[in-house]
């Protein structure tokens, strides 16, 4: 194993370092809490950006902060997501555990947590408060729980509907902010010619659970949610995800049928760049993406109110990424010390907007000089959420929004009915009760 690797690597640099010495003097043995000043310190860090930019971003922060300083080693590696949710599953109860690694929030976090070897960073928080006051609150909350901070956030990102400012203008529409209004501007949209209002690529079973977490949220009694998103409680049988799915089926007709046929990527490329559909839902994180094929002003707005919804309708869905770190590192002090730095202005926060296209955490770092007024204006309108609404995927167990997505991109090529759908979803959660 490729960590296994790194581990042998870095006892074997800190012999040679014994033996020939590191920056003149005398050389000690490095304790367990960051080592006497002059000992050569490894760290192993774990992400999932192996692909440019953000793994050239990540080389030259590395690079940056070794030179500043020359004690600290850092040996990084990566692979894509996929791979990397695999990997750090089967190692994060081992001896094998990254003394960093990157995590999503949510249930992918608890699982993290569960396996013993995540180090309680709370403290890290409230003793430097000059540092940890500037991390945006509604980024910290996700990795808190049980009263406790697991991880320092690095990005953050949302989602929203992204509109054609022009086209809005052009026909006197007005931003939504109820799913009847919606729902009035995609017909104004239609009868204005616009085939197909709303981009999208149905292709991509993200996309369609991005969409059913954000109207799940929106619509079920977050009681009942909770419930049912834990897979010792989880039932679905309230008649809301029924109409969730009866929206849904609504809202895919104003797609059109090549939705069905295409991507994400491309839906927003081919349609929405080229302002034959005027509306998308999309990720801040896309911004960066955009600004090659994009010329028009675009602007935001919140997945809009159910007005028999029960959930909130000012949370946003999204969700922060951060860095976890094991409490097997034999250099925990040195491990933080790095990751305050790289989540701060001073170090990476600037750099992973600006570089690397996502969001940072950290309030102030992006002004109208280093980033885009898109990503400011995005910044704010995280902030102004009430709150966080996890991703689909990160909410609640696979075997659940798997059969959940599955549903619904039935129900877009009209192969499913909600009610039939909803009924599979019941099957799999008492399937997931039962091996509880």
């Amino acid at each position: 194993m490729k960590l296994r690797k790194l581990s042998i690597l870095a006892l074997a640099s800190m012999t040679a370092l014994a033996l020939y010495g590191c920056g003149g003097g005398d050389t000690a043995s490095a304790d367990n809490n960051g080592g006497a000043e002059g000992d050569q310190i490894e760290i192993n860090f774990f992400h999932r950006w192996p692909n440019d930019p953000k793994n050239a971003m990540f080389k030259e922060l590395i690079a940056k902060y070794e030179e500043e300083n020359p004690n600290v080693k850092i040996n990084m590696d990566c692979i894509l997501n996929d791979q990397y949710k695999e990997k750090i599953r089967m190692i994060v109860s081992t001896d094998e555990v990254p003394d960093i690694f990157s995590s999503w929030s949510g249930t992918f976090a608890q699982e993290m947590i569960d396996s013993g070897n995540v180090l309680d960073l709370t403290s890290t928080f409230e003793e430097d408060p000059e540092w940890s006051d500037t991390i945006a609150d509604v980024s910290v909350g996700p990795f808190t729980f049980d009263g406790k901070i697991m991880a320092i956030p690095w990005s953050q990102d949302g989602k929203a509907f992204f509109y054609n400012k022009r086209i809005f203008e052009e026909n006197n529409l007005e931003v939504p902010t109820t799913w009847n209004e919606f729902i009035d501007v995609l017909d104004k949209l239609k009868a204005a010619g616009y085939e197909n209002p709303i981009a999208e690529g149905l292709k991509d079973q993200w996309a369609i659970l991005h969409y059913l977490g954000t109207m799940n949220q929106r619509m079920v009694d977050p009681e009942v949610l909770a419930a049912d998103y834990d897979p010792a409680t989880g039932e679905f049988t309230d008649p809301a995800y029924v109409d969730v799915l009866e929206k849904w089926q609504q809202l895919t007709s104003y797609m059109g049928e090549v939705a069905t046929a295409i991507d994400h990527e491309t839906a927003r490329n081919t349609y929405f760049a080229t302002e034959e559909s005027p509306i998308m839902y999309l990720q801040f994180a896309e911004i960066s993406l955009m600004t090659d094929t994009v010329n028009f002003d675009y602007g935001y707005f919140n997945f809009p109110a159910f007005e028999e919804g029960k959930g909130d309708p000012k949370a946003l869905t999204g969700a922060p990424e951060g860095f976890m770190v094991s409490n097997k590192a034999e250099h925990p002090e040195e491990c933080i010390k790095f990751l305050k730095w790289l989540v701060s202005p001073e170090g990476g926060a600037v750099d992973l907007t600006v570089k690397g296209g996502d969001l940072t955490c950290v309030n102030g770092a992006l002004t109208e000089e280093n980033a885009l007024p898109a990503q400011i204006e995005a910044l704010e309108t995280i902030n102004e959420a009430s709150q966080m609404a996890p991703w689909f995927d990160n909410a609640c167990d696979a075997s659940i929004y798997t059969v959940f997505g599955q549903g619904a991109s039935a129900i877009a090529t009209g192969d499913m009915t909600p009610e039939d759908a909803m009924a599979d979803v019941q099957a799999a959660a008492a399937d997931l009760r039962a091996k509880q």
